[in-house]
C-alpha cells in the first residue's frame, strides 16, 4: 500500500481515466520521475480516484506511514509534556511574583494611611478602590 509523502504538493494532481493511463503508462511514469508529477487514475466514466502514479520518493509503505505516525505521536507527546511543565512552572512563578506585588502594595497603603487620614483625599480613595482586588487577595 502506497501512501503520499509528508511534503504537501502545491499543484493539484492530474486525473486520467484508466483507459488513457494504459495507453500512456510509460509517458506518465516518465512524467512522475522527471517532474515529480502525480497522476490520479480513475475508472472510465467515474471521477473517483482508484490509484495514482507518483514519484518513487513520494510513495511509502503502510508500515512506513504507521512508523512515521508513531514517531510523530511520540514527539508530539514529548512536546506536550514539556509545555505543560513550562506552564506549571510559569504559573507558580507568576503566583509568587503576584504575592510580592500585593505585599509591596499593602506596605505602600499602610504608609499612606499613616501620613494621610483615610478618606480625606478623594484621589487616594479612588486609587484604594482600584487596588481593592489586589489588597483583598
Amino acid at each position: 500500500m502506497a501512501v503520499p509523502a509528508l511534503t504537501p504538493r502545491s499543484d493539484p494532481p492530474r486525473s486520467v481515466p484508466l483507459r488513457e493511463a494504459r495507453t500512456r503508462f510509460s509517458q506518465l511514469v516518465a512524467l512522475a520521475e522527471l517532474t515529480d508529477a502525480v497522476t490520479v487514475v480513475t475508472r472510465d466514466g467515474d471521477p473517483r480516484p482508484v490509484a495514482a502514479i507518483v514519484p518513487a520518493a513520494a510513495a511509502r509503505s503502510g508500515a512506513q506511514a504507521r512508523a512515521d505516525a508513531d514517531r510523530l505521536a511520540t514527539v508530539t507527546a514529548g512536546w506536550a509534556r514539556r509545555l505543560d511543565e513550562q506552564h506549571r512552572r510559569s504559573s507558580q512563578r507568576h503566583a509568587v511574583e503576584l504575592d510580592a506585588v500585593r505585599a509591596a502594595l499593602a506596605e505602600v497603603w499602610a504608609e499612606l494611611d499613616r501620613r494621610v487620614v483615610p478618606g480625606s483625599d478623594p484621589a487616594l480613595a479612588r486609587l484604594r478602590a482600584a487596588h481593592a482586588d489586589l489588597l483583598a487577595g
